[in-house]
């Protein structure tokens, strides 16, 4: 009897295809974004009411996108679509890293080493630009393709003229305050690229190396040994052997107290808490020399300024110094110093005068000769090459205590891998302390910038605080020159506001390609003359920015060169490694050169790894592709994917992560449909919406649920905590909606009169459901949600036809009005889990099939009951999708399952005593007689 009523319901019917096909449709979708102008109606649309820019940080063009790209990416343009939605001006201006190492190094993996070195400088420019020019257009099609709307067709390259000279402008105003100078001192060195490098460009890594025991020969007895026959030696450790020959001094604890040890008729200076250590690895008795009875024990001061003889050059004598940084955990508690080859030796020794030596050459090699200064009886040899002669040597010679090999972290070069000298060389320098540049930094980031986690703030915080003067100059090919010149006829080093402003000029006309190629003259002027000899034969030095400031100055370059952005920007966001990169050398030089951060706030996100939390590699075969699973699932899965985890940490990736979000994404789909399928082409809420006060309670309950998650989520997108935006709605769509509301609504959607006000009411939360969930998930499932418009009612999409022209969501009632509902569901959720449970032991028990024929009895404690029976109540059978509700107060919750009284209407299949004959039907209810007219 009941298909004869089939035609009568009100069953769901949609156009929206229950399969999503993604990978085939979302390319066509793209196409008509692009066609119809998309983004440009985005900005056109919230024209004047104030701007919200975040600047994106350039990645390097050397290939095709990866996952972290992606999650790069994607998560800007969420935020991006969000804020459209809040009615600011989004402008988003993609952008390049075009110069530096990166690129540099893809060339000479093309060209081979050898090639490369012969190559001229202009024709490795020219390769480099190609090269980098190429990788842009494959990168942008691999963004475009992840659904990210911006200026793709005028983004900002580092390479642009005017980059170029942002470069200088900046380094000028920097210079002109006195933060920038030429100075000689260590910092790392990569011997295989032939560069220096700064902090941001090294990488830690584990080497096993040869660390060695030396004693050094006093040259006069300390106080206190002077009747000690034998001679009195400094012990000393180190990890780098290579290092000896240019050893200058040695530093001792200040107020550490030292010990003397006997053996072999010597006396072996080292500190008293490691002298038990030492001993045991050199095989020695711990016996320390006696002294009127007593042990040998005084404090580092007796020996400063105490001369030793240079193990490997007898003629040099070192001094013993006093200083800080000495450890007394590992080695001896004396430091063998080489200045040349460390920033504390470097700065110990400066403070004494002394001449700094430096025997290692760009390769790595030792200097040939014979004399301090060379490479002795090392001559030409690499220092790797170098760790075992040396070692032999001083065997050889006596003066080996012992050596070990140890596993400790060494820095490496961020682009070939190898292990890095620290090597004294003429450099460019921004001072962190002659003008206050560290401090006012610190300032910024603890008092002016907001942090996302809160933590990044330490982070930056103590890198900034600890970092050491910036080397800013790098020796290679492809970047943009230091703006210097040397005399060819005194050697003066020149730089001055009058070549800075001729450079800039310069840079703004014909880029700075220019300065390989035009000779100083052609664009100096009368400036092309040395102030010191008045020579007219400069010769401009071929030093180039390091990539750090290349692209931390895109803040005066992007944000303050273009109309449509603004400086400082609203927001920064790049992966964690970029706060001792982009996100640090963007600070120091707006601080340095305007004073203020270049950022609001800033987000710091973590690494992709694969599902076991190993890095990805192609040897591991645990890469994934963007654009394979764009092709494969579509780009709407990676959205989501990104939106489900935690990007403020490590993020894990792999198929069968992926796999679980598209069983994810199912769940929204399917919901959408749902929704779709109970208004389109039937219901508009601007003509047939019911206002909060004459819906039915159930569903002013949903609506007060409704705007409560609605401002979970905002807050949550408002802190780019996109996870808790994804958590929040999935549960919220699955658990409560999916489960609960819409399953219980399905009774009154399909069975009620077309137009009467419990349909409507029905009907008008639903619409209220798909309105939210559109605005709430377009920043995510950008693609689904702009396929949902073409079958959403006019009403539900603002009369837009694209998603990301869409206001966000406003409640119907305020959060106020809906928290007075919150304890009313809440006691009605609590009840539901218990009559849900009797339902089911009742059906295992084989007493019903259908839940409909069911009658339930079931009690609340007082408090509860009150809320469940009082005035925003609401029909609890229905929400239990039970015939009948009998609720009585009690201690506890409790339900009893009974048979529901009257009979199976044959329509809606709920019992009722009103079921029976009306009209021509024999066997239905009161409601679905008056339904059908009957």
């Amino acid at each position: 009897m009941a298909n004869e009523y089939k035609s009568s319901m009100n069953l769901p019917k949609t156009k929206f295809p229950m399969r999503a096909a993604l990978a085939q449709r979302e390319p066509e979708r793209l196409k008509r974004w692009q066609a119809n102008h998309v983004y440009e109606q985005m900005l056109k649309k919230n024209e004047g009411h104030g701007k919200f820019i975040l600047h994106d940080g350039p990645p390097y063009a050397n290939g095709p996108i990866h996952v972290g790209h992606a999650m790069n990416k994607i998560s800007k343009d969420i935020i991006e679509r969000y804020q459209a939605m809040q009615g600011y001006e989004t402008p988003y201006v993609p952008g390049w890293d075009c110069h530096g190492q990166p690129i540099e190094h893809k060339v000479e993996e093309m060209l081979g080493t050898e090639k490369f070195n012969a190559t001229p400088t202009d024709k490795i420019r020219e390769l480099c630009r190609k090269f980098a020019v190429e990788n842009i257009d494959l990168q942008r099609e691999g963004f475009k393709r992840l659904g990210v709307l911006g200026d793709w067709d005028n983004p900002y390259l580092t390479l642009y003229h005017q980059h170029d000279a942002a470069d200088i402008e900046v380094f000028k105003a920097m210079f002109d305050k006195g933060m920038i100078y030429r100075g000689h001192k260590p910092v790392h060195w990569c011997k295989h690229c032939h560069t220096a490098l700064a902090e941001a460009e090294i990488e830690y890594g584990d080497e096993t190396s040869p660390s060695i025991y030396v004693r050094f020969e006093l040259l006069s007895k300390p106080a206190g040994l002077e009747g000690f026959d034998g001679p009195v030696d400094f012990v000393i450790w180190t990890t780098t052997p290579w290092t000896i020959p240019s050893d200058q001094a040695v530093s001792l604890k200040p107020g550490a107290i030292y010990t003397a040890i006997e053996h072999d008729g010597r006396a072996e200076i080292m500190l008293k808490e490691l002298a038990a250590k030492v001993c045991d690895i050199a095989g020695w008795e711990c016996t320390p020399v006696m002294v009127d009875g007593k042990p040998y024990e005084v404090p580092a001061e007796t020996f400063d300024h105490l001369h030793y003889r240079q193990p490997i050059f007898d003629d040099i004598e070192g001094v013993a110094l006093l200083a800080d940084y000495v450890g007394t955990e590992d080695g001896t508690g004396i430091v063998h110093n080489s200045p040349g080859h460390g920033v504390d030796d470097y700065y110990v020794c400066l403070k004494e005068g002394m001449d700094i030596c430096m025997p290692v050459d760009d390769d790595g090699k030792f200097y040939v000769g014979d004399t301090f200064g060379t490479g002795g009886p090392f001559s030409g040899m690499d220092t790797d090459e170098a760790n075992p002669h040396i070692i032999q040597y001083l065997r050889d010679h006596g003066t080996l205590v012992a050596e070990v090999k140890i596993t400790h972290s060494y820095p490496h070069c961020w682009r070939c891998k190898n292990p890095v000298l620290f090597r004294a060389t003429d450099q460019w320098f921004v001072s962190m302390d002659k003008t206050g540049l560290r401090e006012e930094a610190l300032d910024a980031i603890q008092n002016h910038v907001r942090w996302y986690p809160e933590h990044a703030a330490n982070r930056i915080g103590a890198m900034v605080e600890q970092r050491p003067d910036w080397c800013i100059s790098r020796q290679r090919n492809w970047g943009v020159p230091i703006p210097s010149y040397t005399c060819a006829d005194c050697g003066e080093k020149i730089m001055n506001d009058e070549t800075l402003d001729a450079v800039i000029k310069l840079f703004h006309e014909k880029g700075s390609d220019a300065w390989f190629t035009d000779a100083p003259e052609s664009y100096l002027g009368d400036a092309c003359v040395c102030p010191k000899c008045g020579g007219h034969h400069l010769k401009a030095d071929r030093d180039i920015l390091d990539v750090w400031w290349d692209s931390g100055v895109s803040w005066r370059a992007v944000c303050e060169g273009r109309e449509e952005l603004e400086y400082p920007a609203d927001v920064y966001l790049e992966g964690s490694d970029q706060h001792r990169g982009w996100f640090q050398s963007s600070l120091l030089t707006s601080v340095g050169a305007n004073g203020v951060a270049p950022y609001k706030a800033v987000v710091s996100q973590g690494f992709t790894l694969d599902g076991q939390g190993r890095k990805m590699s192609k040897s591991l075969g645990n890469v994934i592709d963007p654009n394979k699973v764009c092709d494969e699932m579509g780009a709407d899965i990676l959205r989501l994917w990104v939106a489900s985890v935690d990007t403020s940490t490590d993020v894990a990736i792999d198929h069968e992560i992926l796999a679980r979000t598209s069983d994810a994404y199912r769940r929204f789909r399917n919901t959408f449909r749902f929704l779709l399928s109970e208004l389109e082409d039937q219901f508009d809420p601007e003509t047939d919406g019911v206002a909060f006060d004459d819906l039915l309670p159930l569903d002013k309950l949903m609506l007060a649920r409704l705007t409560q998650v609605q401002a979970e989520v905002d807050a949550a997108y408002a802190n780019y905590e996109f996870n808790r935006v994804y958590r929040t709605l999935y549960d919220f769509v699955v658990t409560e909606l999916s489960n609960v509301y819409l399953d219980a609504l399905k009774d009154r959607l399909y069975c009620e009169k077309v137009g009467s006000l419990a349909r409507r009411s029905a009907q008008t939360v639903t619409a209220e459901l798909l309105s939210m969930l559109l605005r709430d998930l377009q920043p995510i499932l950008a693609f689904t949600c702009d396929e949902v418009m073409a079958f959403a009612p006019a009403g539900c999409r603002d009369h837009q036809e694209y998603a990301a022209l869409l206001d966000w969501y406003q409640a119907p009632i305020s959060l106020e009005v809906a928290n007075e509902y919150k304890p009313v569901l809440e006691a009605a959720l609590e009840l539901r889990g218990v009559v849900t449970k009797a339902l089911e032991d009742a059906r295992a028990a084989g007493t019903f099939t259908k839940s409909q024929a069911t009658r339930v009895v079931a009690t609340a404690p007082a408090e509860a009951y009150a809320l469940l029976t009082g005035g925003k109540a609401c029909d609890l059978a229905e929400f239990f999708i039970v015939s009948e509700l009998e609720l009585s107060s009690g201690e506890e919750f409790s339900a009893r399952v009974e048979a529901a009284h009257g009979e199976c209407c044959d329509r809606c299949w709920n019992f009722r005593e009103s079921t029976g004959v009306h009209g021509e039907h024999a066997h239905i209810c009161d409601r679905c007689a008056e339904a059908i007219g009957a």
